[in-house]
């Protein structure tokens, strides 16, 4: 089943073309050679980004390939101004970072609801020969033509805003974890990338209070290289307060499968390693007491970690508190 979730669009943006200033000279029925009075053209619409709290996805521009703005009208007689081509508002959810296709560069973020930046300019109009009137030309019969639009590709991109990333490998009980803590309803499987794009839940505190959760498909070694999917998934981490990662108690290597999951957002953005950092060991339902103390020799020093199972619910409350606390620090 198709998917209702994009992060990730690629459209054309045409802005529109500046109107043209008149060449024009007065004349009325006592005037019969009058001085310059052609109008300026209009300047030509923009493409605008404003944010939406209510969207959560660019679904409603995953098939809009062209967005054209209009074009300003051209000046006219006694000094009349053509009209301003109309801009272009395209409605974003919060979060979303706009990127110029051909360099990459990011050009900048939607960060809150109401917020608009101008995607792209539209073209100046021209002036009227009024403008080219001197006391040695007093005749200008030219006038400055309109600029030009501008038509480029940009792309559309978005990070998701949680309150716990969830950081694992594939196949750690990332989206096991979310369907039992929330109400969030992932693809599970048992096999590695079943989680092919971010979900969110929202988890339940005590007292009524509640926070958000992201299952954010799991990362590989080389991602921020962009191996796997790597790039697509890690911005969505940039966003999140702090990072709970996950590690299968049957894991090699717990030490080291979290120094490379460090290591690899390190690698894409130093600054995600200020964020708060949680780890829990899950599928610790396998084990028996001998083995789950022999297993927390195991455990990195310097992050708090908690032993964890989403099948017999062992250890989530102690999670949840954990998270709570590392969320208010």
């Amino acid at each position: 089943m198709p998917s209702n979730f994009v992060d990730y669009v690629k459209i054309c943006c045409r802005s529109g073309a500046g109107g043209a200033g008149s060449v024009h000279f007065h004349r009325d029925k006592s005037t019969a050679k009058g001085g310059p009075d052609g109008g300026d053209g209009g300047r030509g619409g923009d493409i605008i980004l404003r944010g939406n709290k209510q969207l959560w996805t660019l679904l409603h521009l995953k098939y809009r390939k062209h967005v054209i703005a209009e074009p300003g009208q051209n000046g006219s007689s006694a000094l009349k101004t053509g009209s301003d081509g109309k801009d272009v508002i395209l409605e974003v959810p919060v979060g979303t970072v706009a990127r110029d296709f051909e360099t990459g560069e990011q050009m900048f973020e939607i960060n809150s609801d109401g917020q608009e930046m101008v995607l792209l300019n539209g073209g100046r109009g021209g002036k009227g020969n009024n403008h080219f009137k001197t006391s040695t030309l007093q005749t200008p019969r030219f006038a400055q033509p309109g600029e030009p639009g501008q038509e480029v590709w940009k792309v559309l991109e978005l990070k998701l805003l949680a309150d716990v990333g969830l950081v694992g490998f594939p196949n750690a009980g990332k989206s096991t974890l979310l369907s039992v803590l929330s109400a969030a309803k992932p693809e599970i499987a048992d096999y590695p990338f079943t989680t092919l794009v971010p979900n969110l839940g929202i988890v339940s505190y005590r007292d009524g209070r509640s926070f958000i959760m992201a299952d954010i498909p799991g990362i590989i070694e080389g991602a921020h290289a962009g191996k796997g999917l790597g790039l697509r998934f890690l911005r969505h981490i940039e966003r999140n307060s702090i990072l709970l990662f996950l590690i299968p108690c049957d894991s090699k290597d717990i030490r080291k499968e979290y120094e490379i999951l460090v290591n690899e957002l390190n690698m894409y953005n130093p600054e995600l390693l200020d964020k708060g950092r949680v780890l829990a060991v899950t599928k610790c339902d396998m084990l028996d007491n001998e083995l789950l103390n022999e297993l927390k020799k195991e455990v990195p020093a310097g992050v708090k970690s908690v032993f964890i199972s989403s099948a017999s619910h062992a250890g989530l409350e102690e999670l949840k508190d954990m998270l709570w606390l590392e969320l208010n620090r």
